[in-house]
């Protein structure tokens, strides 16, 4: 066993055992106790464990901090995602309806509706229950099975949620280009795409990065986007592709 090797296998057992002692290191790896401490100083050098008194300890495992709407300001973009939420939310005038879709710029945008005389559309669950929780009062949840993974329901190709019908649908993507927007998850692409022919104008909302980008599958042409919003970074030559097939550009 090589010394690199040796390292990755004390670390193994540290992170099981949490604590061990130079003794139990040489015992473990058949390894004198000059090797068992140098093995702990070099680790301990390099911030894979921390030495203590006579051996040593795992350091605590660091959660990967992920974006969800109770820490939407850990979104990537988080800044333009807010003024890209307000852009829309503009658009919508009072007594009309909005479908909205998953995402951190989806629920932002929810956020900004809440309160007002429209009514939101959606199969986002955090959303619903966040609109719900603070008194809004036009929330239509699209029914069907709860999709952990994506926080969605998801009906059957028949379900009668294709009948909801808003003025606005607001959705974003992985990747939007000259061809049209592209999402990653076919699942959600596909109940979203039930609900294109039952709404008045598609607005996409995705910051500046994700623009020229393409990514998964073809949700949609560009000719059947009405308005972007994105960031003023956005790649000009896109945009004004974008523009040619008839997308209105708003930039925030």
């Amino acid at each position: 066993m090589t010394e690199a090797q040796r390292h990755n296998a004390i670390l193994t057992l540290l992170q099981q055992q949490q604590h061990m002692t130079v003794s139990g290191l040489m015992e473990a790896f058949s390894i004198s106790p000059a090797t068992a401490r140098r093995d702990i100083n070099k680790l301990n050098e390099i911030g894979k464990l921390r030495k203590v008194r006579n051996g040593a300890e795992a350091l605590p495992v660091k959660e990967k901090s992920v974006w969800s709407p109770l820490n939407s300001q850990l979104s990537s973009n988080h800044d333009e995602k807010i003024r890209i939420a307000q852009a829309a939310a503009a658009l919508i005038q009072p007594g009309e309806s909005a479908v909205i879709n998953c995402g951190s710029t989806a629920f932002l945008l929810g956020k900004a509706l809440c309160g007002q005389d429209v009514q939101v559309i959606t199969n986002y669950f955090p959303l619903a229950n966040y609109l719900i929780e603070e008194g809004h009062d036009g929330v239509v949840i699209i029914g069907g099975q709860y999709n952990r993974s994506q926080s969605i329901t998801l009906a059957p190709q028949d379900e009668i949620s294709s009948l909801y019908a808003g003025h606005w649908m607001f959705t974003s993507g992985k990747g939007i280009t000259a061809d049209g927007l592209y999402k990653m998850d076919m699942l959600t692409a596909m109940a979203e795409q039930k609900m294109l022919d039952h709404v008045g104008k598609l607005v996409v909302l995705t910051d500046s990065s994700k623009v020229g980008q393409r990514a998964g599958m073809l949700f949609c042409p560009a000719t059947r986007v009405d308005i972007l919003i994105t960031g003023n970074d956005a790649d000009p030559t896109v945009l004004q592709a974008l523009q040619s097939k008839g997308v209105q550009i708003i930039l925030v």
